[in-house]
């Protein structure tokens, strides 16, 4: 949900350049985000103005069609957060509003409130049949109980008498026991936040950042190199080989060396326009040969 301040020189500011209205619809595109519900908030502070809300959408549909998104597919909704209108139940303050329509599967959906256009959101499929892969958040020591992993299912499941792997530790154990908010799971799946219990594993073995996959299907393995497909969103200069940012990868926080500009390449449709680049800038986009400090 892409909430806009409807404010007079609020909405504005967000939708500059360096602006964070901007920057979050970029960053959840980039990050695989294909749904997207834009509620303009603060509707009240402009007396619910038609004018002001239809400028907001026009204004906002422009945008949100350059970084990728389907305007089409995208209901505008407009609240007022403060005061909880239209939120729930529709607003009296809108007469003029018909309420938000989208395109789902060539279908056309409608609805007044923003829960009904969270409720319009269609599930992802969840990767169940994919081999497990479980970065983990946190490992904690927990009296009478053992050692205890925890973190969300990204693909496949885990379930107790499972032998699994943690990468790139090198640790392979079995799962004892399997829980979501203190309640025993016959099995966590993509999307449950599950603690496991693990057999003979110290605390000082795994750590935050540490992937756990199936020893026995296609178990995770530490990379000491990787490609990748990196978008500079800002950056005051420009980026060559030799670069060393700090990487966040799921649960893993590693510096990273650029050790080679592979490809540039158009950041909506990633077909490639340079070869070999001797930089990347500002809103370019290109593949990347990364080596972290360590294995990751």
């Amino acid at each position: 949900i892409l909430i806009i301040a409807s404010g007079t020189g609020e909405f504005e500011a967000g939708i500059s350049k360096d602006g964070q209205t901007r920057e979050h619809a970029l960053l959840a595109f980039t990050l695989g985000v294909r749904q997207l519900i834009v509620a303009c908030n603060k509707m009240d502070t402009v007396d619910w103005s038609k004018d002001r809300f239809n400028e907001i959408v026009k204004e906002t549909s422009n945008f949100i069609k350059k970084v990728g998104f389907n305007p089409k597919a995208v209901p505008f909704v407009p609240i007022s957060g403060f005061h909880g209108d239209n939120m729930v139940e529709p607003s009296k303050n809108i007469p003029w509003y018909t309420g938000w329509e989208k395109e789902v599967e060539g279908k056309k959906v409608t609805g007044k409130t923003l829960l009904e256009a969270i409720d319009a959101v269609v599930p992802p499929k969840r990767p169940v049949d994919a081999p497990l892969r479980l970065p983990l958040q946190d490992v904690y020591k927990i009296g009478g109980i053992g050692t205890v992993p925890v973190g969300r299912v990204e693909t496949g499941t885990i379930k107790a008498g499972q032998v699994i792997t943690f990468a790139p530790a090198g640790v392979t154990t079995e799962v004892k026991s399997v829980e979501m908010h203190h309640q025993v799971l016959p099995q966590g799946e993509p999307g449950d936040n599950v603690g496991f219990n693990v057999k003979n594993v110290s605390v000082k073995e795994i750590r935050r950042g540490n992937v756990c996959g199936d020893a026995k299907n296609d178990p995770p393995k530490g990379a000491e190199s990787f490609n990748a497909q990196v978008i500079v969103m800002n950056h005051p200069g420009q980026i060559g080989a030799g670069y060393a940012p700090v990487l966040d990868c799921h649960t893993a926080h590693i510096a990273c060396k650029f050790s080679e500009l592979l490809e540039k390449i158009d950041r909506r449709t990633g077909k490639v326009t340079e070869s070999s680049p001797k930089f990347l800038k500002s809103n370019d986009a290109g593949i990347v040969k990364m080596i972290p400090s360590k294995p990751m």
